[in-house]
């Protein structure tokens, strides 16, 4: 065959090849957009060098099943993990040792036959591969030496292959886009000599910082998630130039990892939540996204991972899980580890096929539901940013406290929604309550609107002394000495529990009403300080807790602490939405969709915080369960959804009352 034939042939198959996998060929059923899609799957299997007959038992049946079964929006399958071996016979990167057929070709085909959208799981800043070919492209660390796992944001990784691999995905395959894993929680701050110096000019600062303690730690810490930021903005608008449908999600951009406004022109939010105490992870990663404004899911693992050991989850473990984020409105879809050839465990699809109904008959209630402002737990980006050890991800446990106040509050039954700074901007006063948890730093424009928020007729609970020490003036009182660790006695109501925390002593003025006191051991009879105090502050209430109570209710919960915590509360914010009673374990969300108000009550009893509990099957039922619902008018109906079932109910003093005889896992309160 001679040159120019074999050119004819190649680009006659480059035409068939974006006929058979264009995203816009009409002889296929349409598929819906990340955006408009509400459940998936998950697969991945990060090939490595062991990785030789990728493809064996990869074929059309498996994916049909996996379809049937679950009647996913979309699946996610793999195409390049953290070793940086591509799992299919890439062109432009660096592929797995050995091919039977090409996968990807067959997920690709199989899933646009059935209208179903394909995303992959591709790993990007971290890909080890990369930088063992190209040792110039990896980041260098903090002493000086080439880093063996991650690339450099400011390298030509993004141009030299990233870019060209996500086009190929897009062209000769037609996905409708990609997950990209490893990205703002694998980034790390780079030392080349090259961003040294760029970030020597934009500051004018020379000390270069290499441990948390050293001075301009934060500034060169902002410094390199700029550069990220930067990296991630680029090839994303480089892509969407290139195929503007093609939909691309930074694993865990814009949530509990990036406290921050979304900017960047990402098409989804996503994030895989922790395989073990997944249930509190979900609570709080959920209400991290929710106000993002951007399409959002959460990702469940179906295994927990301990010990070496992989153990699937039951079917009630994952219903739980899974009923946490849909009363948040989100997205749904769970992960499921593909095999080194790339294919699915079929018996695994039969579990997520019972998960997949429990979701759908719940999507029309749940899926894009707006949340009723309530308790706005405040996640300050800004104090974060100057704590975290990590550039992106706090893994230094510096959310541990607004964790534990989250989990506090929603054991009290409060409807709460985790707010930052920039989404309480023109809209403080939709919160009766705003909760300001342990930090230690404020920006003096948001101290500013939030005592003018107060002044105005808003109520703020500031929790731990560090916290309360940036409203010392208006609070009425006078920190003595320096916080400090120590064991205390916390009693409220006539109940004293031992609590290992940080207390300030605290003088109150007159202005300044006291709550609960701290022992100096587990007496009430023993010397004793205030360990809250309420202070009337224009319209509005100011109170403080002089102790940490976030960190303790997550790593050592007293029943103590969390009522003295809801005690606050219900000074503060005496006439909620919505009150129950007959249960510590529901989680409470209220939201509006379709004119409706749908109260959400997922109950969260059994074993899975406990991490030596691998996988359960039994969830105790809850209830009779007292609902108190205040509403303006006399309601048309309510119901108990999913399926529509009537509720006996009364009305008086602008209120619904009502009783719900058992929650199994996820009830939702329809009221029109």
């Amino acid at each position: 065959m001679s040159k120019g034939t074999r050119v004819l042939v190649l680009m006659f198959c480059l035409s068939v090849s974006a006929t058979v996998f264009g995203t816009d060929n009409e002889s296929y059923p349409p598929r819906l957009r990340r955006s408009e899609s509400f459940l998936g799957v998950h697969f991945d299997f990060h090939a490595g060098d062991d990785c030789k007959e990728i493809g064996k038992g990869v074929d059309r049946e498996m994916i049909e099943y996996i379809i049937e079964k679950v009647k996913p929006d979309y699946v996610q399958c793999d195409c390049k993990g953290h070793p940086g071996r591509s799992s299919y016979p890439t062109k432009v990167g660096n592929p797995a040792p050995g091919f039977v057929k090409d996968p990807l070709k067959i997920w690709r085909h199989v899933t646009a036959e059935k209208g179903v959208a394909l995303y992959l799981h591709y790993s990007g800043v971290w890909d080890s591969k990369a930088v063992e070919v190209h040792p110039e492209w990896a980041r260098i660390n903090e002493k000086g030496e080439k880093d063996k796992r991650l690339t450099s944001v400011y390298g030509p990784y993004v141009d030299k292959l990233l870019i060209p691999q996500l086009k190929e995905l897009s062209d000769e395959y037609g996905v409708d886009g990609v997950w990209v894993d490893g990205e703002c929680w694998a980034t790390e701050r780079d030392y080349a000599d090259h961003v040294i110096k760029a970030f020597q000019k934009q500051t004018g600062i020379k000390e270069i910082p290499r441990k948390p303690d050293d001075p301009y730690w934060f500034e060169f810490s902002q410094f390199c998630r700029d550069g990220f930021r930067q990296y991630l903005t680029h090839y994303v608008t480089v892509l969407h130039e290139h195929n503007p449908k093609f939909q691309i999600a930074s694993n865990w951009m814009y949530s509990s990892l990036t406290p921050e406004p979304a900017t960047i022109d990402v098409d989804y939010i996503s994030g895989d939540f922790s395989p073990m105490d997944s249930v509190n992870t979900a609570r709080f990663e959920g209400r991290s996204m929710v106000h993002q404004g951007k399409p959002w899911d959460l990702m469940a693992w179906s295994f927990t991972r301990t010990d070496g050991l992989y153990c699937t989850k039951s079917v009630p473990q994952l219903k739980q899980e899974a009923a946490i984020v849909l009363a948040l409105g989100g997205g749904f879809q769970a992960y499921f580890p593909q095999r080194r050839d790339g294919s699915v465990r079929k018996w695994q699809m039969d579990l997520m096929g019972q998960v997949a109904e429990f979701c759908r008959a719940r999507q029309q209630i749940c899926h894009k539901a707006k949340p009723v402002p309530q308790v706005g737990l405040i996640y300050s980006g800004k104090a974060f940013y100057r704590k975290a050890r990590k550039l992106f991800a706090a893994y230094g446990g510096e959310v541990v406290p607004l964790r534990g106040i989250l989990q506090s509050l929603l054991e009290s039954q409060n409807v709460v929604d985790i707010v930052m700074e920039h989404h309480l901007t023109g809209r403080m006063q939709e919160y009766p309550l705003l909760v300001y948890p342990e930090w230690e730093y404020i920006d003096p424009a948001f101290r500013k609107e939030l005592l003018d928020y107060v002044y105005r007729g808003g109520n703020l609970l500031v929790v731990g002394p560090k916290a309360a020490a940036l409203f010392e003036k208006e609070l009425g009182v006078v920190l003595h000495g320096e916080a400090a660790e120590r064991v205390n006695g916390l009693e409220y109501d006539g109940w004293v529990a031992g609590i290992k925390s940080l207390f300030q002593k605290a003088e109150l003025s007159e202005r300044a009403r006291p709550l609960g006191k701290v022992h100096t051991d587990n007496d009430v009879e023993s010397p004793s300080e205030p360990a809250a105090s309420i202070t009337n502050y224009g319209k509005g209430k100011l109170a403080a807790t002089y102790l940490n109570l976030g960190e303790r209710y997550r790593n050592g919960a007293t029943a103590v602490g969390r009522e003295l915590l809801q005690a606050l509360v219900r000074e503060l914010m005496p006439e909620p939405l919505v009150t129950i009673n007959g249960s510590h374990y529901v989680d409470v969300s209220a939201n509006r969709k379709d004119g409706k108000l749908a109260i959400n009550l997922v109950n969260t009893a059994g074993p899975h915080g406990n991490e030596k509990v691998f996988v359960f099957d039994d969830i105790p039922e809850v209830g009779p369960l007292s609902v108190s619902i205040r509403y303006d008018k006399k309601p048309d109906k309510v119901t108990l959804e999913p399926f529509g079932r009537k509720i006996d109910f009364t009305y008086r003093e602008g209120q619904i009352h009502l009783i719900v005889p058992r929650l199994e896992i996820h009830e939702i309160i329809v009221v029109e």
